[in-house]
């Protein structure tokens, strides 16, 4: 039984999923905009969220933090040298979510995650 199992497995065992997770945050923080399904977007929302409010303040701590979380360093390094600061003054929200036209291939639902403007 699946009582009080939180969260989408996206159909996938939990490292497969993690990887791929780990795989599209990396992707957003180098290029800042990834285009993929809405429920991915969904679920990879949350977790980019958080590795810019952790950027925000550059310390050794929260770069081994960030390090755990993205595989590569260069992907570190923009976080905390362009995205932290360029967010420095702002309480969260730092994505949006944009539905776009369905996959054509298999009709899956497709979203562009992207990173709002600094104010």
């Amino acid at each position: 039984m699946r009582h009080q199992k939180k969260g989408k497995t996206l159909g996938r065992k939990k490292a497969p999923r993690e990887a791929m997770l780990r795989n599209l945050a990396t992707s957003f923080v180098i290029y800042e905009k990834v285009k993929t399904t809405k429920a991915k977007a969904k679920i990879l929302k949350p977790l980019v969220e958080k590795l810019i409010t952790l950027a925000k303040e550059d310390s050794l701590h929260h770069r081994r933090q960030a390090l755990k979380e993205l595989y590569v360093e260069n992907a570190v390094k923009k976080l905390f040298e362009v995205l932290g600061p360029r967010f420095k003054n702002r309480n969260g929200g730092y994505t949006r979510l944009v539905k776009i036209a369905p996959r054509k291939n298999d009709g899956a639902e497709m979203a562009i995650l992207e990173l709002v403007d600094k104010e």
